[in-house]
């Protein structure tokens, strides 16, 4: 494709992208449907740029002041993920001249805003939270995420799929603290491979799978995960069960339940049982009251812990947004909270940086069942489940991760048994 071409294509794409309406993620798999004759490099291009331009989107629209023609054309330039002769082949020579002349500006001289690419509410609150740790987490979300697998236990063993990954061409390492995690180079393709279709290894940010060690489920126990959306902490439980017992997969969204099914066909698990709920409060919820033995309730949030992955997300966000989702969780959680039995567990989790959805939300579920419910120390759950360094985990008793100390998505939990 003739490089001016290919950057047409980036500015539309761009253009859908910053419309903020739909999920990024979402309105490119749409775009490239729309254009099936790109090629990966080309797709690989656009996307990356695309993402690039959201993550900075605020230094680059105030360095864009100063260019001519559309505004999403160069925030293209100007964010350009492919090959720099490739961007030259689309360039006129006033442009040419311009993007020279941008890239004279020294960046570190801007003000705090047009570093750290947060909105103000947003800044604010990691900030207060961080104090001079906000510039590392700012630097760990613009670096973008690396590719976590789990080792479905049922199937395989780590070092075996070590061995047949380095086989296939693909480096990866263990994971530092999930027991089932490796972390892979790059972005290879691996749906193709024995492995993946096989279903010995699933995608899941490392997080994500200490999330489901924390629940610490057994073999042939009741298990529910609340709020299984897609499903990866569902199928993690499932191999901790050793595919035994019952495992209720509950989500309010059939869709995302239907992503569960070919997952669950390659895992080999069939203790799972996905069912539609209308809201918390559904009758088969008010069913299980008191039977069950582990609850996960990954519930509803801003997803602000994504934001490596999903940048578009902290512009999509707003304080009003948090405050709604605020209400959603408490009430999920007082609503999951009748599940467990005597001695059950119950772990309440996000993937959200913000006291608003975390901390606030188990002070206050603390303080209405504090009667009922007991906390228990997350890190020595984890030290259970063969947990490397989980002390390093944890504040104020709660699991705590942050993308630039841990190296994974940002994820919250906090764990309670019933007396």
């Amino acid at each position: 494709m003739h490089p001016n071409a290919l950057l047409d294509l980036a500015t539309d794409l761009l253009r859908s992208v910053l419309r903020l309406d739909q999920p990024a993620d979402a309105v490119v798999s749409a775009f490239f449907r729309q254009h099936r004759a790109l090629g990966n490099r080309e797709r690989h291009a656009m996307a990356e740029t695309a993402y690039a331009v959201l993550r900075q989107r605020l230094l680059l629209a105030h360095l864009a002041q100063s260019g001519s023609g559309a505004l999403e054309r160069r925030l293209a330039i100007l964010a350009w993920q492919g090959s720099d002769s490739f961007l030259r082949g689309a360039l006129g020579p006033h442009e040419q001249q311009w993007l020279a002349q941008v890239k004279t500006v020294d960046r570190t001289t801007l003000g705090e805003k047009l570093r750290h690419n947060l909105p103000d509410w947003l800044a604010g609150a990691l900030q207060a939270q961080l104090g001079e740790e906000f510039w590392p987490l700012v630097q760990a979300l613009d670096a973008g995420a690396p590719l976590d697998l789990r080792v479905n236990a049922l199937k395989a063993k780590r070092e075996d799929v070590l061995k047949a990954l380095a086989d296939a061409g693909i480096k990866a390492e263990p994971t530092p603290f999930s027991p089932w995690g490796l972390r892979v180079d790059g972005k290879p393709a691996l749906n193709k491979l024995e492995l993946f279709t096989g279903g010995s290894i699933e995608v899941q940010d490392e997080g994500s799978q200490l999330l489901a060690l924390l629940t610490g489920a057994k073999r042939g126990e009741m298990v529910v995960d609340f709020c299984a959306g897609a499903g990866g902490k569902t199928l993690a439980l499932g191999a901790m069960m050793r595919n035994t017992g019952r495992l209720y997969a509950f989500d309010v969204s059939g869709h995302r339940l239907d992503n569960l099914k070919p997952r669950l066909a390659r895992s080999g698990l069939s203790n799972v049982y996905p069912a539609q709920i209308a809201h918390e409060r559904d009758e088969r919820v008010k069913r299980l009251a008191g039977k069950i033995d582990r609850v996960l309730i990954d519930a509803p949030c801003s997803g602000l812990g994504t934001l490596r992955r999903n940048p578009d997300l902290k512009w999509r966000q707003s304080p009003k947004a948090v405050q709604e989702l605020q209400a959603k969780q408490q009430a999920i959680l007082a609503s999951a909270a009748r599940l467990p039995k005597s001695g059950g567990r119950l772990v309440y989790a996000t993937c959200s940086l913000l006291n608003a959805e975390n901390e606030e939300v188990v002070a206050a579920f603390d303080a209405e069942h504090g009667r009922d419910f007991v906390r228990l120390s997350p890190a020595e759950l984890m030290r259970e489940q063969g947990v490397e360094r989980a002390d390093e985990l944890v504040s104020a008793e709660c699991l705590r991760l942050w993308p630039h100390r841990h190296g994974t998505d940002g994820f919250f939990a906090a764990v309670w048994q019933r007396r």
